[in-house]
């Protein structure tokens, strides 16, 4: 355990041993590269030319009207890729790059990560490894089809319950052998330092640009910022654009699955308790003896025990709300959203329109609520059709 990467009392080190030069050896190289001229400007170009950022901020009008306030959508969906995730895959692998490694490993639970960094190997020339968890395989198999066109080989973990926790277990066993030549590219803002600070760097272009964009847009901050709340990564990037601006309410979407009552969720920071889970301490679901929770949600990206170090502070610092809605709560956010404005929100952000739909005759016509729609809902399609039969779904 290493006293270092912190906020307040979460965050830290605890790791094997063998690991410890391997993430010392990241934490100098993004000191060192992530002021570097040479580095910036050629990072810039890829989020720019590659990815496709700026995304655009959108008023949504008519699910505007139906909610009875003003939503605007940040659209991360319309980045390479289909997601937020490539902003910190370009990021992570070109510090690989830069600090002469060849190989890239990987955890994925919806498959986002999985295939952005399939996507930054191919573009790199680098071999990669991407781990998920058997459960994640099947009902995400197009992702898993996607990365294997990218060059990469998807390595199915059956351990556990199958899905991003024992993905990311498998993943930390197989860097313990292979530190020399391997970059674990870690997906989201959890994990031992410094990877929670790096998720946060490479994610923080969302918040940057959601900020300037609604001050040209509409002339002021928004009222209410919100964004679903996984392992965090997507939600930090946006939250950090205004979690200066006291005025600004900051909101957090966790997975409540079936429902708290039912123990089927994965709601970590509505009802979790302090622990330490892959390297760092933070709000994680356990039992009084310390064992990890199996979790369940329709989203596989929310699918996870835990939480990223730095949402945790902010609960408990009480600058962010987090609570949870539930499954049946986010499909009918999927097909409102999607009849109303032609786009399909990944089931992951589904979470946070699913709230913002819960604040109908709660908020006044002028409140503006800001929403990051984290990506696009063309994976998750076959999961809305085993639960709502399009026959089933609102003319």
């Amino acid at each position: 355990m290493k006293h270092k990467g912190r906020f307040g009392t979460f965050g830290g080190f605890y790791v094997p041993e063998v690991l410890i030069p391997a993430l010392e050896e990241i934490e100098a190289a993004f000191d060192r590269y992530s002021t570097d001229p040479r580095f910036i400007s050629e990072l810039d170009d890829l989020y720019r030319n590659y990815a496709g950022r700026p995304t655009p901020l959108y008023h949504a009008r008519r699910f505007s009207q139906q909610v009875g306030f003003q939503v605007y959508i940040k659209r991360e969906d319309l980045l390479h890729g289909g997601a937020h995730k490539v902003n910190n895959t370009l990021g992570q692998g070109l510090l690989a790059q830069y600090m002469g490694k060849t190989k890239l490993i990987a955890e994925t639970g919806a498959g986002q990560h999985g295939l952005a960094t399939a996507m930054i190997g191919a573009l790199f020339g680098m071999e990669t490894k991407i781990f998920m968890g058997v459960t994640d395989v099947r009902r995400q198999n197009v992702n898993v089809h996607k990365m294997r066109l990218c060059g990469a080989e998807v390595v199915s973990v059956s351990g556990g319950t199958g899905t991003l926790k024992d993905a990311i277990n498998d993943a930390l066993r197989y860097w313990t052998a292979h530190v020399q030549d391997t970059f674990y590219l870690f997906g989201t803002a959890g994990g031992p330092h410094p990877y929670p600070t790096i998720v946060k760097h490479f994610q923080k272009p969302i918040g940057v640009e959601a900020r300037a964009q609604c001050l040209s847009q509409f002339g002021r901050l928004p009222d209410v910022v919100t964004a679903c709340v996984g392992g965090g990564s997507n939600a930090i990037g946006i939250f950090s654009g205004f979690v200066n601006d006291p005025q600004v309410r900051i909101v957090g979407v966790e997975g409540g699955g079936k429902g708290l009552a039912t123990g089927q969720h994965c709601a970590t920071l509505t009802v979790g308790t302090v622990g330490v889970l892959h390297g760092a301490q933070t709000y994680i679901l356990q039992d009084e003896n310390g064992q990890i929770h199996e979790t369940e949600c329709i989203s596989a990206g929310l699918d996870y025990p835990g939480v990223g170090p730095e949402h945790a502070w902010l609960k408990d610092t009480g600058r962010v709300e987090y609570l949870c809605v539930e499954d049946e709560a986010v499909l009918d956010a999927f097909e409102w959203f999607t009849r109303t404005e032609g786009i399909l929100p990944a089931l992951e952000s589904s979470h946070a329109l699913a709230w913002v739909m819960r604040q109908k005759g709660k908020l006044s016509p002028d409140t503006v609520v800001l929403v990051n729609l984290s990506g696009r809902g063309d994976k998750d399609i076959g999961i809305v059709e085993e639960h709502r039969p399009l026959k089933e779904m609102p003319a």
